[in-house]
């Protein structure tokens, strides 16, 4: 069976690093079950879509909204690699599942809209499950209310024809859905410990996602949360899928 693949999508060496190693421990397999491919670097590759039977992207500094004219070219290929997933996903094609930065991207690809309006600080933040989000085969089996890790700027303000809101909450309305059987999305990042996540904080503490002077208290906010149903939700889709 061809493996998953873990696109990534951050410019920073050691966050990319970190992302990758908590996508495989969430989802409980090692790099011969979830590959890697580094679209900062390289295309997407031609035999994509049958070397790998599914796709998981995580959250990176870009930002769909920045405007064109100042995307660098990294940016520029990371988007068109990930729309060509969106749109093969979408048509049945292959599976995915586009987290954080990601989900901007799919959304914008699939003919959603993206905005600044739904910026979320960098922390835990409460994820309730829609009516729908609690039918779904994927989502259907975590718990109705669960705490999920955020840090972002934009966020989707109206979803892609078709698509099938599964999560929700005040401060950004579209945290998860679904378009079709095999394409999910979400806002919050499902793969980090606590501890992998404050890690990616120091990474990024000059980057504006929160106040560097009050990394601490970011931190031990971070470190109090039960993460424990975004993980299940990663073990279930690469059993799922």
């Amino acid at each position: 069976m061809a493996p998953l693949v873990y696109l990534c999508v951050r410019p920073q060496v050691d966050a990319a690093d970190g992302e990758y190693a908590s996508f495989q421990h969430a989802m409980g397999v090692d790099e011969t079950g979830l590959e890697r491919w580094n679209l900062v670097e390289d295309d997407l590759p031609a035999e994509a879509f049958t070397r790998w039977r599914g796709f998981v992207v995580g959250g990176s500094p870009y930002n769909t909204t920045d405007p064109a004219d100042t995307k660098p070219v990294e940016q520029r290929r990371i988007e068109a690699g990930l729309g060509a997933v969106a749109q093969a996903a979408a048509a049945g094609r292959t599976t995915a599942l586009f987290t954080c930065f990601g989900i901007g991207v799919a959304s914008r690809a699939l003919g959603g809209e993206v905005t600044r309006d739904y910026p979320e600080g960098t922390g835990p933040t409460g994820i309730r499950l829609t009516e729908d989000g609690r039918r779904d085969p994927l989502f259907g089996d975590l718990a109705p209310e669960f705490s999920a890790l955020t840090a972002h700027k934009e966020g989707t303000s109206r979803l892609p024809e078709g698509a099938v809101l599964l999560a929700t909450n005040d401060d950004c309305p579209v945290q998860a859905y679904r378009l079709g059987e095999r394409l999910y999305a979400t806002q919050f990042h499902p793969e980090p410990t606590g501890v992998a996540f404050t890690e990616r904080m120091t990474i990024y503490r000059n980057h504006g996602y929160f106040d560097a002077d009050a990394y601490d208290a970011v931190a031990a906010h971070v470190l109090s949360a039960d993460l424990a149903e975004p993980q299940r939700l990663l073990r279930r889709f690469a059993a799922m899928f």
